[in-house]
């Protein structure tokens, strides 16, 4: 990675937001290979641009997602729709993307976030030239903070 962003600071804005917003505790997981996620889980993402130009993903497993929305709507997890935990999903990554994004050079501009349940697993390896993959674990299941370049996404 090109930009001053490190695991170090990736999981320091990932526990900001789940200590200090929701109260929950994720582990950080080392992964010595590939991080997977089975399919079902959600992801959300957002675009950022200006002297740094890449991408945020975030990805948790489904059961992680409810609770986390759970949380955040403050209801019992079985009245979580999916709709709630795409919403919570893309509130999350917009969390942690604009912590991040305060650690990155100016002028940077960031995208409203996206979010969907993917049809597919994934597995990535934890560090590219171009990427940094960050893995959490919670009773509830995992959670992945990606961290993309701009010459990745092209």
């Amino acid at each position: 990675m090109h930009a001053q962003i490190d695991e170090a600071s990736v999981i320091k804005a990932n526990s900001q937001f789940w200590e200090q917003m929701l109260a929950m505790h994720l582990d950080h997981l080392p992964v010595a290979q590939e991080f997977c996620v089975e399919a079902g889980h959600l992801c959300a993402s957002v675009r950022l641009s200006g002297q740094w130009t890449g991408r945020i993903e975030v990805r948790l497993t489904d059961k992680l997602a409810v609770t986390a929305t759970a949380a955040m709507l403050m209801q019992p997890p079985e009245a979580v729709v999916e709709a709630d935990a795409l919403d919570a999903t893309k509130e999350i990554a917009n969390m942690i993307a604009g912590t991040i994004k305060s650690a990155l050079p100016r002028p940077c501009q960031m995208t409203v976030p996206e979010s969907n349940v993917e049809a597919t697993c994934y597995c990535g390896p934890p560090q590219t030239d171009d990427s940094l993959s960050v893995a959490f674990r919670h009773p509830d299941g995992d959670l992945m903070v990606r961290v993309l370049e701009q010459s990745f996404l092209q």
